[in-house]
């Protein structure tokens, strides 16, 4: 059965998360090797602090742990033939694709998640049920707004001023207008010179060809270049999350199974919605992964 991995990102973190996943001395040996790298404690957050799991700064290098850890486990057991992960979850698809290995990648969401907290103007709003001709003549027409998040035909983001947003939003008919809890206009042009510092970090690296093919928040099409996947990656911050256009790769690609890797059940519901045939499952804490692929 052909198999896709994906990878939630910010907005998936839940209290308790990844802390049944100390009792495997691989999973313990990353959880403190990330101590190191970060000079904090991701399980101390995880466990107990709730306003800092929320904040951005710790939320996207919490989760990027979690997740590579699962992803080791999994790897052991099963290996899928393409990747992807929604905004942060990107660099965990990128990890378990090896384009890079785990403390690169802890360095890059590191620093991303620093800048993005930093990031103080505009705002982003989440729409649900809405007519798709509408919202993008809408934005289209507005100064300062963008299509953030393309989750679903009727889930979608949107970024940028106060002022656009409103806009937006009073242009349309929408069942559900949603302001999203975060520092800035994430995935707008906003996030510019939070996107420049980051790249001068990237700029550092050398990605790998990928053993398994990636599907890009910017560019939903497989590829294993590395080249080409750490220029997609810088124009993450600032680029729109192409998630549905991901989706309906799926099932081009012949996938007939999702494994949606982390906490939260938000991509296999956006995948379902999106697909129709594509089996999901959710593989997020160790008896998940102990009961869908034992040993």
């Amino acid at each position: 059965m052909k198999t896709a991995w994906v990878f939630p990102g910010q907005g998936s973190q839940v209290l308790g998360m990844g802390v049944d996943l100390l009792e495997i001395a691989s999973a313990k040996a990353t959880f403190d090797r990330a101590t190191e790298i970060l000079g904090w404690s991701i399980v101390d957050i995880c466990q107990n602090d709730e306003v800092k799991l929320a904040n951005t700064r710790y939320t996207q290098p919490c989760l990027y742990v979690m997740e590579c850890i699962l992803v080791d486990l999994l790897q052991h057991r099963l290996q899928p033939d393409v990747v992807a992960g929604h905004s942060l979850g990107e660099y965990v698809a990128l990890y378990a694709a090896g384009a890079f290995d785990f403390e690169t990648g802890l360095q890059l969401v590191k620093r991303r998640a620093e800048l993005m907290d930093l990031a103080s103007e505009g705002g982003m709003t989440a729409l649900i049920g809405f007519d798709r001709a509408q919202l993008e003549s809408a934005i289209a027409d507005t100064k300062g707004v963008v299509l953030a998040n393309d989750n679903s035909s009727a889930q979608a983001v949107i970024s940028g001023t106060a002022a656009g947003i409103a806009a937006v939003v009073s242009q349309i008919k929408v069942k559900r207008a949603i302001p999203l809890n975060v520092s800035g206009a994430f995935h707008s042009p906003m996030m510019a010179t939070a996107a420049a510092e980051f790249g001068k970090l990237l700029a550092l690296i050398v990605f790998n060809n990928a053993k398994i093919p990636v599907l890009s928040n910017v560019a939903p099409t497989p590829t294993t270049n590395g080249d080409e996947l750490k220029e997609r990656l810088n124009q993450q911050i600032t680029g729109s999350v192409r998630w549905r256009e991901i989706s309906l790769q799926l099932p081009e690609l012949g996938i007939q199974q999702a494994i949606e890797v982390g906490p939260g059940k938000v991509l296999g519901g956006l995948i379902k919605r999106t697909c129709e045939g594509i089996s999901v499952v959710q593989i997020g804490t160790r008896s998940e992964l102990e009961s869908i692929v034992p040993g």
